[in-house]
């Protein structure tokens, strides 16, 4: 009895392991290689799939999503003889799981060493300028190699990126320098630019101004002039009107003349020779008065007699043997220096 239970449990056993080998489920997104005998039977899709258990082997599952791969730095040589350090990183994607399985040993390596060959075949023909600035360049041509290489693998490579291009320290040295240098002949030429156009819009201000404040001046000296003219046209149109005879002519240069020894620094002046007929008409009026009874007492007062100013005068004598002198002014009054001999006559009141 007991060896007939062993035997079942045994065949219970092998039932399950067959069951289980017998179903098998493929996730979605992935795909598996079947063998029959150790050769290709079928590829199992995503979902249930039946195999015969113990005959039908899978041999490997591979992932169809898009697959990002880093390689590590490698360095390549230049065309003008620097080595570089560059890192890659490649974007594939498997399309046909029987030949990723069966066309190469191993895609992964496979596409790490196609993608440096390629990279220094590529970077050999460019110097290091060209391959910093010619990243586009040097993608499409490892995609394009790439492509070609690994289509019959049944590897579609979407996408290369260079994710740095590490040139020696002292290139990186000397690319800073020459970047920095780049960038103060930038600024100095912005800043003499703003400097040279501050300057010609100052220019162009102080133009303008000069010509508006040279035009209000004009203006001004119009107006000015016009109103003086008007001035001197209203004065003699009012002496005229006026009828000004000669004493009030007298007058008026009587009361000019303190006006002329204003001032601190007034030394010395000169009476014009006009004074004298001024002074001869305002002795007239003078007489004129006195002769007719309107004297002191009501009787006949004498005229004081009036110097005379000498002709074209601009000096006064003192002595007549010493000649012409200059007329002296004392600081804040109009006062000739005269002959004590030459004193005017007194007005006498009897």
């Amino acid at each position: 009895m007991e060896p007939v239970l062993i035997v079942l449990v045994v065949l219970v056993v092998v039932a399950f392991i067959a069951l289980i080998k017998t179903i098998q489920v493929i996730p979605q997104a992935s795909a598996a290689i079947v063998e029959r005998f150790g050769r290709y039977t079928r590829t199992l899709n995503a979902g249930l799939n039946i195999v015969v258990p113990f005959i039908d082997r899978v041999r490997n599952r591979i992932d169809l999503r898009e697959q990002v791969v880093p390689f590590p730095p490698q360095p390549v040589i230049t065309q003008d003889n620097l080595v570089v350090n560059i890192d890659t990183v490649i974007y594939y994607q498997v399309t046909d799981a029987r030949a990723a399985t069966y066309e190469v040993a191993s895609y992964i390596q496979a596409i790490e060493q196609l993608t440096v060959t390629t990279l220094r075949n590529i970077i050999g023909s460019m110097d290091l300028e060209s391959t910093l600035t010619s990243r586009e360049v040097i993608n499409a041509g490892l995609r394009g190699v790439l492509d070609e290489a690994t289509g019959k693998w049944g590897i579609r490579v979407n996408r290369v990126e260079l994710k740095a291009i590490e040139p020696p320290t002292s290139i990186q040295d000397s690319m800073e320098k020459q970047m920095r240098a780049d960038r103060d002949k930038r600024a100095a030429i912005l800043t003499a630019e703003g400097q040279r156009q501050a300057q010609i819009l100052k220019a162009e201000g102080e133009k303008q101004a000069d010509v508006l404040r040279a035009e209000g001046e004009a203006q001004a000296a119009v107006l000015r002039a016009d109103g003086e003219a008007a001035a001197i046209r209203t004065v003699f149109e009012a002496i005229h009107d006026g009828d000004a005879d000669q004493k009030l002519l007298a007058y008026q240069y009587l009361q000019t003349l303190p006006e002329l020894a204003k001032g601190d620094s007034n030394k010395l002046w000169i009476i014009p020779s006009e004074v004298g007929d001024a002074l001869k008409g305002l002795g007239g009026a003078f007489t004129g008065l006195t002769g007719n009874g309107g004297g002191m007492n009501g009787g006949a007062v004498a005229a004081p007699s009036v110097p005379q100013a000498p002709p074209a005068a601009t000096q006064v004598p003192l002595d007549p043997a010493a000649g012409p002198r200059p007329v002296d002014v004392e600081k804040g009054a109009a006062r000739p220096r005269v002959d004590p001999a030459q004193e005017y006559r007194k007005i006498d009141p009897e």
